[in-house]
């Protein structure tokens, strides 16, 4: 069966911020009405956790459509097996941690699929692991949303979380699983092909902060560099580095 929207999220060891997310799912699918909610599948991919996460997701079994548990490559592996798993003709990763942002986030998204657009995308909201609220992306980063989102807009950096970024599966490469900023580049690859963007007017996401590429920062930042330059060619990215720099020089100042 064929199924309008996938939501994928992506475990490993996440006992401690998992039930939001699922919280998160539980409460839109409440929202749904009993047709839209037969478009809808939820997809985790766990890599083999040893803690609690795979009870914790197992006491939601009734939002659940596919549960695989399975040793794997790191997230950007996993994400290529969500990818595999779906059939929804959108694909959207919310990971262990993140959270859909308000319960009718999905009632008010569906109709808007309709439209067909190959992305769907908006602004996110920032939170710790406490759950306080930092700020919306396009307000605590330098990433300002764009109203007409395209892959060009991606020379500075990733212009949209990509827990806000809706695509069409059709479209979807697999991750590059060697590159920790693989997520820009599925994004840009996506963009490079899509005919018709949608920006989402309301949130569509919480976005828990320090994720795999904060963690490792400096390869983060070599792996970005490597992708903006298959994209954008070596000197026009080098040069657009040192823009990055000197942007986060001035806000740091300010």
């Amino acid at each position: 069966m064929t199924r309008l929207l996938s939501i994928i999220t992506i475990t490993y060891n996440a006992e401690a911020f998992l039930e939001r997310t699922l919280r998160s799912i539980s409460a839109n699918l409440a929202s749904l009405a009993p047709d839209q909610r037969s478009l809808f599948e939820y997809i985790i991919v766990d890599g083999a956790s040893k803690d609690t996460t795979l009870a914790i997701a197992q006491s939601y079994h009734s939002i659940i459509n596919k549960l695989v548990s399975e040793p794997d490559k790191g997230l950007y592996d996993a994400m290529n097996k969500g990818l595999g798993l779906a059939t929804g003709e959108y694909v959207w990763f919310m990971n262990a941690g993140d959270e859909i942002h308000d319960n009718e986030v999905l009632a008010r998204l569906f109709p808007l699929l309709s439209a067909k657009a190959d992305v769907y995308y908006s602004d996110a909201l920032f939170v710790n692991n406490d759950g306080s609220t930092v700020g919306l992306r396009s307000q605590v980063t330098p990433h300002s949303l764009p109203r007409q989102l395209t892959w060009q807009d991606m020379a500075l950096g990733m212009k949209v979380c990509h827990q806000a970024f809706i695509a069409k599966r059709a479209l979807a490469p697999l991750y590059d699983v060697q590159n920790l900023s693989a997520d820009i580049g599925w994004e840009i690859d996506i963009l490079k092909k899509s005919r018709q963007t949608y920006l989402v007017e309301f949130i569509l996401c919480k976005y828990l902060t320090g994720g795999i590429s904060v963690q490792k920062h400096r390869k983060s930042l070599i792996d970005r560099f490597n992708v903006l330059s298959k994209h954008f060619g070596f000197l026009p990215t080098l040069w657009n580095h040192v823009l990055i720099v000197l942007r986060s020089i001035l806000r740091k100042i300010k």
